[in-house]
């Protein structure tokens, strides 16, 4: 599912009916949904003590009003190999707090 999710929004990136379309039909999303998913991107993630940690792996950090987009291209060329390296990154958001192994984050 969070692959769905990054890619859906990364996807939205100048929406257009098109693609609107195509991503309602592959993931059941309305245009609300994928506007909330990108919402989440630019502002609680990019706000995050998670987000404020974990942007010094990258120099200069991406930029969050391309959310996840932006980020996602920083993991290389390779679209499977980069959308893992995001999943990695993020894998501590859907982590219970007390099963974390560095507590930073």
């Amino acid at each position: 599912m969070g692959a769905a999710v990054v890619l859906a929004t990364a996807m939205q990136q100048g929406v257009t009916p098109v693609r609107a379309q195509l991503l309602h039909e592959l993931l059941g999303a309305s245009l609300q949904t994928l506007a909330r998913w990108r919402e989440w991107w630019r502002t609680t993630f990019a706000e995050s003590a998670f987000w404020k940690e974990a942007r010094a792996r990258f120099m200069p950090p991406p930029d969050a009003s391309g959310f996840p987009l932006t980020l996602l291209e920083r993991f290389g060329a390779e679209e499977d190999g980069r959308l893992l390296a995001l999943l990695r990154l993020m894998e501590p958001l859907s982590t219970p707090a007390g099963y974390l192994p560095d507590q930073r984050f």
